[in-house]
């Protein structure tokens, strides 16, 4: 009578293949339904083996949490066949236009997505990218924020959604100055490194604490730069509702996530508030900023 065998155990090879499956399903978990694997393997979301790090897992998140306050927005415009028109200032590598068009555009066969970025080799990889997707309805132009505006631009003359995920400085002001010639329905922003107001402060430092005692805000360098910050969204706010805006703010994602994470949400309604306009006014006169910031927040 022979002896039973041992059971055979798993090679090497099997196990791998059981995590590796295990692993791509992690992944598939975190992606929307429709998501193109490609796509994100292009844009470095995911690996060339479809992996997703830590820091891509952060990135995506981010986009997809965008994502849920754009989407709607867009569904809405789409209606009665409407092809909703999309600039993106300060794209990058465009990853949010990108996901915008695969989970969006790309499934109403309608519609156009406009990346503006002024860094050339960005615009031209995005472009390269699109054509190789065939995402016919992205356009890419090597252009900053400040000039988009202009009929040179070659840009609709209306735009119905601007967003700027992380815009820097005064760039996110350039959005909504942007926003606000095409006429656009809404507006998605997240701003990012609002030094201009913390300069000025800076600046008016000692007057304003001979002055105020509210001074004492930004007296130390730290506080100069946190209250610049918030000084600057707060008057962004206030300049969308005194232009005829509904405004929303929220975070965009944790904060372990991303520090810069204030996401401001303006949506047309028409309704021009002036109480918005007076508040607006009262503020850059208390900080002394009228004089170096009433024209860009449309108080000249």
């Amino acid at each position: 009578m022979t002896a039973p065998r041992p059971a055979r155990r798993p090679t090497e090879s099997r196990r791998r293949g059981k995590g590796s499956e295990s692993q791509d399903a992690a992944v598939l978990a975190e992606l929307r339904p429709g998501q193109s694997i490609e796509l994100l393997k292009e844009l470095h979301i995911l690996t060339r083996e479809g992996r997703l790090n830590q820091d891509s897992r952060r990135k995506l998140k981010q986009v997809y949490h965008l994502y849920q306050f754009i989407e709607p927005l867009l569904a809405e415009l789409a209606q009665d066949g409407h092809a909703p028109l999309l600039a993106d200032h300060g794209a990058g590598k465009s990853y949010l236009g990108f996901i915008l068009y695969d989970l969006f555009f790309k499934g109403q066969g309608r519609g156009r997505i406009y990346g503006i970025e002024w860094r050339a080799d960005l615009v031209e990889r995005s472009r390269a990218l699109a054509q190789r997707l065939g995402f016919e309805r992205m356009e890419f132009l090597n252009l900053a924020v400040a000039d988009a505006a202009g009929r040179e631009a070659g840009l609709p003359e209306r735009i119905d959604i601007v967003t700027a995920l992380h815009a820097c400085d005064t760039a996110t002001d350039d959005a909504i100055a942007f926003g606000l010639h095409k006429q656009a329905r809404a507006m998605v922003l997240v701003p990012c490194c609002q030094a201009e107001v913390a300069a000025q402060l800076r600046g008016s430092k000692a007057l304003q604490l001979a002055r105020t005692p509210l001074a004492e805000l930004w007296r130390h360098p730290i506080h100069t730069r946190e209250l610049g910050s918030h000084l600057t969204n707060v008057m962004r706010c206030l300049h969308l509702e005194a232009s005829g805006y509904q405004v929303t703010v929220t975070e965009l994602v944790g904060w372990e996530h991303s520090l810069k994470n204030e996401l401001i949400l303006a949506r047309w309604t028409g309704q021009r508030k002036r109480s918005a306009a007076e508040r607006l006014a009262a503020i850059l006169e208390e900080f002394g900023l009228t004089g170096a910031l009433a024209t860009r927040f449309g108080m000249a």
